[in-house]
């Protein structure tokens, strides 16, 4: 699986009358002389080596294992030689650390074809680890299983898995470079699709074990969810509308219901699932919100826990909202009915699927997800294929665009005037660090310093200071003050990423925004503009980024809506990073990139779905070889990522 990241292609053998500088070539070349010397103030050893064909001469250069190729580069010897020209001294051309293969033994002199070119683990010369490869695809590739139907594997052209790994390690020259270099060749198609498709069988065959998971059935009927809407002071989106009826319609199935919410920063999720808890309340049972609080962790004294573990065995608190301290072994519901697990993505599976697990002793409780994170479509279909997935795509009537803007950090007064205007119009501003503290490793502003210099600047503002090393009751009253006005501006670190609505608030400014990456910077924007007022969003960056940091901080400024975020950041950073496999209790990915493969995964999945309609558990004799390959490629993790 070790595939080749390039391929060059040397089907032509030139000759030297045809050398140019910067030109990646192919020659059949005599030895003539050798020279190895230390030269500088450094004695550092070099090895020229001057070979030559009918037509001219080429010097070649080697900075690096010399004793290797003076031992083989005896004057008179034939190699084939593959690298890029550059101009050398007077009026020789040359090439540095070329490739070469012995011609010594060959009768002919013959093209090299579509040469593979590996990642190294070691400096260890390129034609060793293909020699490497090449034996282990001689002795394993014969070896490995077709799960793929072979109905499949004809309608979509793929060869068989042995003989694709053949053509991507050893390309017969007539194969089309460029679908090679793409990894669009039918060999790579082979390898990739199978790889997909035992993912999605396993995501299928959970999601279709789920459904068959004795659960609840809610009642409809009660009404504490739709009174609490008549009561709200504005009407619900009809967005909110069609997911809180799709969210009922599960709860009403006697199986559970495994459901991911996503919706951007603002656009209305925490209501849905307070519907969604009160459904499961008015039937009896108890609701269980888990989130990441930054300011309100809710901290809970050793006596007060003496009391509220004995309660909530009993079942008698009807809603119970809290940290990853509910699932905690000692922490027993006496009726758990819903499990809501709030930025879902900030929790690792083993404690979602702890919550999922709380029904235990009868029936399943449900599981509802949700997410300000709004995730691609593939990248749905590979972390989530099991879940149900329900998207919140319109905000609240009157939000206007947040003004975003990227400043200078020298420019930094510019921001300093926009808050010192909002202030003074009688709104909020936050300004966010990545730090606490200064730290001598860092040269990175913090929070705290600046805290300080903000209160020396504007003497007449009100300016409060919230980190996470603030204990909790202390950050609790920090936020409420800020909430009901008592202070202008909060300065803060990531803290605030999360669950803080604040209406009044105005101006985000983002100090070293260059470190963040799109995602939080979407995130810490949605903290204003949750009113119908104009806000403001600042990163203040360095000059000196990166050009990944260059292209996340020109996607901040073009657009807010999160799926398109989330999409450009998966072509920044690509799907390894933005997957966290271990995080969601996937497979690792080897060869398949959900950015490059969406047409293959959507075949993928539809024909792992036509398996499990005809044998729905894989329980069938001729279903054997995909249960020993899901085994195999799952690892024990198919229960686990069960709730997502």
């Amino acid at each position: 699986y070790h595939l080749p990241f390039r391929y060059e292609d040397r089907r032509q053998i030139a000759t030297t009358r045809e050398l140019r500088a910067g030109e990646t070539l192919t020659l059949a070349l005599r030895v003539r002389h050798l020279d190895d010397r230390a030269i500088g103030r450094s004695r550092r050893r070099i090895l020229t080596v001057v070979a030559s064909d009918d037509t001219g001469s080429l010097e070649m250069i080697w900075y690096h294992q010399i004793r290797w190729f003076s031992a083989r580069l005896k004057e008179g010897s034939r190699w084939l030689v593959h690298g890029k020209v550059e101009a050398g001294y007077g009026s020789f051309l040359r090439m540095v650390h070329p490739e070469i293969e012995s011609l010594d033994a060959a009768e002919n002199v013959a093209p090299a074809g579509l040469v593979p070119v590996y990642e190294k683990p070691t400096a260890m010369p390129a034609q060793v680890m293909r020699r490497l490869v090449g034996s282990a695809v001689a002795r394993y590739a014969p070896q490995m299983p077709d799960v793929v139907p072979e109905a499949v594997r004809q309608r979509e052209d793929l060869p068989e898995l042995a003989t694709a790994f053949v053509q991507v390690h050893a390309p017969q020259p007539e194969l089309d470079p460029q679908a090679l270099a793409e990894m669009h060749s039918p060999g790579h198609r082979a390898i990739v699709f199978d790889e997909l498709f035992l993912v999605q069988l396993g995501l299928l065959l959970r999601k279709g074990t789920v459904q068959a998971t004795p659960g609840i059935a809610f009642a409809a009927e009660g009404g504490l969810a739709e009174r609490m809407i008549a009561a709200l002071p504005f009407a619900l989106t009809g967005a909110q509308q069609r997911v809180i009826a799709e969210i009922a319609s599960d709860m009403a199935a006697p199986h559970p219901m495994h459901r991911l919410v996503q919706g951007d920063v603002g656009s209305g999720k925490t209501l849905v699932a307070v519907a969604a808890a009160l459904r499961a309340i008015e039937n009896g049972h108890q609701a269980v919100i888990m989130a990441q609080l930054h300011y309100l962790t809710g901290e809970v004294g050793v006596a007060a826990r003496r009391e509220i573990l004995p309660a909530l065995a009993s079942g008698e608190p009807a809603l119970v909202v809290g940290t990853h301290a509910l699932i905690q072994d000692q922490v027993r519901f006496g009726r758990l009915g819903l499990s809501v697990i709030d930025e879902q993505h900030r929790f690792g599976v083993m404690q979602r699927a702890a919550l999922g697990r709380e029904g235990d002793s009868g029936p399943a409780p449900d599981v509802l997800l949700m997410t300000a994170t709004p995730i691609p479509r593939t990248m749905a279909l590979s972390v989530y294929g099991d879940l149900d997935l329900s998207t919140i795509d319109e905000l609240p009537p009157g939000r206007k665009p947040i003004r975003t803007e990227v400043i200078s950090s020298r420019s930094r007064a510019r921001a300093y005037a926009r808050i010192a205007a909002e202030v003074a119009a009688g709104h909020q501003a936050y300004v966010v660090y990545p730090l606490v503290e200064e730290s001598e490793k860092s040269d990175l502003r913090d929070a705290t310093t600046a805290a300080g210099e903000l209160r020396e600047r504007f003497p007449e503002m009100s300016i409060a200071l919230i980190h996470g090393r603030i204990p909790a009751a202390e950050r609790e009253e920090i936020m409420r003050a800020f909430q009901a006005g008592d202070y202008q501006v909060l300065v803060a670190t990531t803290v605030i990423e999360v669950g803080i609505d604040v209406a009044n608030a105005t101006v985000m400014v983002i100090e070293h925004a260059e470190r963040f990456g799109l995602s939080q910077l979407h995130q810490l924007r949605g903290r204003v503009g949750r009113g119908v007022t104009e806000a403001y969003c600042l990163l203040v960056a360095e000059f000196a980024q990166s050009n990944e940091a260059r292209e996340r901080l020109r996607v901040m400024t073009e657009t807010g809506d999160g799926l398109r975020i989330a999409e450009a950041d998966l072509a920044i950073r690509g799907p390894g990073a933005m997957l966290g496999t271990r995080q969601s209790g996937l497979p690792d990915f080897r060869v398949a990139n959900l950015l490059r493969d969406q047409a293959l995964l959507r075949k993928a999945r539809a024909a792992a779905a036509a398996i499990l309609a005809d044998d729905p558990l894989l329980e069938s004799s001729r279903s054997e070889p995909l249960r020993q390959a899901l085994a195999a490629r799952w690892a024990g993790r198919l229960g686990l990522a069960r709730v997502g």
